[in-house]
């Protein structure tokens, strides 16, 4: 077992890792709207501005790990909203391009630093 960091992504704010590899697994703890800049400030922009940076982070941690979105299994999208479903769904498209992994996407009363939508995945290394 392996535990994966990146600065290019945020550091956890509480204790678990980024990932964590076993076999030729990846599985990445869910990332929300941080920079990887270590403020722990959630970006305030609409769940688009957010969307993204959580896809960016993720694609930073999966990198980190030997591993990239085209590798993804599986994902689990959390939405606070799921009037917001649309808009995630469309940049979650963008993202992964023709690739499509197998997902479920979860409406949950909030998520940490008030978050709109968190997203974790499982990938081959």
């Amino acid at each position: 077992m392996q535990t994966i960091h990146t600065d290019k992504a945020p550091a956890a704010i509480g204790p678990y890792s980024q990932a964590i590899c076993v076999d030729s697994l990846l599985f990445t703890s869910g990332q929300i709207a941080l920079k990887p800049d270590g403020s722990e400030e959630i970006l305030s922009q609409g769940v688009e501005a957010q969307t993204k940076q959580v896809l960016q982070n993720l694609k930073n941690v999966l990198e980190a790990g030997g591993s990239g979105l085209d590798k993804v299994i599986k994902t689990t999208i959390f939405l606070v909203d799921m009037e917001d479903f649309g808009v995630v769904n469309r940049m979650y498209g963008e993202f992964f391009g023709s690739h499509r992994p197998a997902r479920s996407t979860v409406a949950v009363k909030t998520l940490p630093k008030n978050a709109l939508v968190e997203i974790e995945a499982i990938a081959k290394v």
